[in-house]
Parts: structure tokens; C-alpha cells; sequence
């Protein structure tokens, strides 16, 4: 198919925006994550919170998913207390993004986790997170950055083979990986960086830094890629 694959990217929910004489309860997403994807030869279309059984009619209609980056995951989810240092939650988009996560999932939908997208990919697979770790987010609201090293012999390998340079900022990472996936990743002091299924069981990557944010498109490629792939075509469009 000739035209551009669509790519889903979800949105914060903030009770409060301001632009001119405005000031509302807004759906909002980083001019980044867009970029990404039409730099990678997608079209962004924006997901913001919605009931969680419109979840699957939602993914039917993609090509492509994107879980973007935002607050802590609320730890409830993976059966801990709040740490002292963990945010408060996002309970309205954590139930809309862990509801298109699995409707990716089952529909076979190639899916890219990105920073919090990552994290709340591995909690949908049943794993757990580290509510705080030093040294990845180092100045407040400013985006550091660190080299990442990939696993060989995994798809994220097979996508950037080299050691990379890549802008981060985040103070959670995962601790138990979800059934399934496997680390193909890390950073010096090992923290996992990136995680991925295996091919027979889909298209799921996620990274724990931010590619909107950077200069390199090969991950956002890569989602776009297989979006791209023979299985778009046969994809049923509605549910029902």
C-alpha cells in the first residue's frame, strides 16, 4: 500500500491548559511524538483517554501503536505501595493505555513503548517496576542522556546494532520483566533500556529513553516498517 501507515500515539489528560483566554481540562501530546512518526513516513493520529472497551474498535483502526512517555505508573498496578519519591497517578490513562496495550496485543498490532510506554508494556505482561533510580533523570525537567547497548541477537539489535547515544529522563525502570518479553538494552549501570516479544509472538518493542527527543528515526522506522508490513492489508477495520 502506497500511502502512509497510521500510527496511534496516546496523549496526557491534563486538568488544566492555557492558550489565549483559555484555560480547560486538555488532551495534550509533546509536538515531538507527531514529528517522530511523520519523519519515519507515518501519519500521527492522537489517542486520548477513552473508555477502555473502546480500546480494541480503536487499535482495529491503526496501522501502528505508540504508548508515549508521561507521570509514574500508578503502582497499584503491579501490586506495590507508592515509594516516597513516586508521583502521583495518571489512574485514567494508565486504564486506557494498559486497555489498548492489550488490544494491540491480541490484534497483533505492531506497538512501540516509549519511556512510560515501556514501563506500562511490562506491568500489562505482569511485571514489576523500580519506583526510583538515580543517575537518568539528573536536572528537573531537562532531558539528560546516556549510551544505550543492545542485546544481540534481538530485534532491537537488528534495529540500531551499535552502541547509542540516546536523550533520557526518567527515575523508574523495570524490575521484573512481564511474561514474555526480554531485555534488548541496557545502559552502563544495567539498567534494562529496551524490551521486546519475541517475532512469533508480534511486533512489540519498547524503549526506555525518548527518540522524540533526538535526531535518530530507526526505532520510530521500524514501528512504521511494520506497520507497513502484508499483514496491514488483511487487518479487519472494524469490531463488531
Amino acid at each position: 500500500m502506497g500511502d502512509r501507515p497510521l500510527i496511534g500515539v496516546s496523549t496526557y489528560l491534563e486538568s488544566a491548559a492555557r492558550w489565549g483566554v483559555w484555560e480547560l481540562e486538555t488532551a495534550l501530546l509533546p509536538a515531538g511524538y507527531p514529528r517522530l512518526v511523520q519523519r519515519a513516513g507515518g501519519l500521527a493520529a492522537m489517542l486520548p483517554p477513552d473508555a477502555p472497551e473502546h480500546a480494541a474498535a480503536t487499535v482495529a483502526r491503526l496501522d501502528g501503536l505508540v504508548i508515549a512517555g508521561g507521570p509514574d505508573v500508578d503502582p497499584v498496578r503491579y501490586g506495590a505501595e507508592p515509594g516516597p519519591r513516586t508521583g502521583p497517578p495518571a489512574r485514567a490513562r494508565d486504564t486506557w493505555e494498559l486497555a489498548l496495550i492489550g488490544a494491540a496485543l491480541a490484534a497483533r498490532v505492531p506497538l512501540l513503548g516509549i519511556c512510560r510506554g515501556m514501563q506500562l508494556l511490562n506491568v500489562a505482561l505482569g511485571g514489576t517496576l523500580v519506583q526510583h533510580i538515580e543517575g537518568h533523570a539528573e536536572v528537573v525537567g531537562v532531558f539528560g542522556g546516556h549510551p544505550v547497548t543492545p542485546v544481540p541477537g534481538t530485534r532491537y539489535a537488528g534495529v540500531v546494532a551499535e552502541k547509542t547515544f540516546v536523550p533520557t529522563y526518567h527515575h523508574q525502570a523495570v524490575e521484573r520483566l512481564g511474561a514474555g518479553l526480554i531485555a534488548s538494552a541496557h545502559a552502563a549501570d544495567g539498567t534494562v533500556e529496551a524490551v521486546e516479544l519475541p517475532p512469533a509472538d508480534g511486533w512489540a518493542l519498547g524503549v526506555q529513553w525518548h527518540p522524540e527527543m533526538g535526531e535518530d528515526t530507526r526505532v520510530m522506522r521500524a514501528l512504521v516498517d511494520a506497520a507497513s508490513g502484508p499483514d496491514r492489508a488483511n487487518r479487519p477495520r472494524t469490531i463488531g
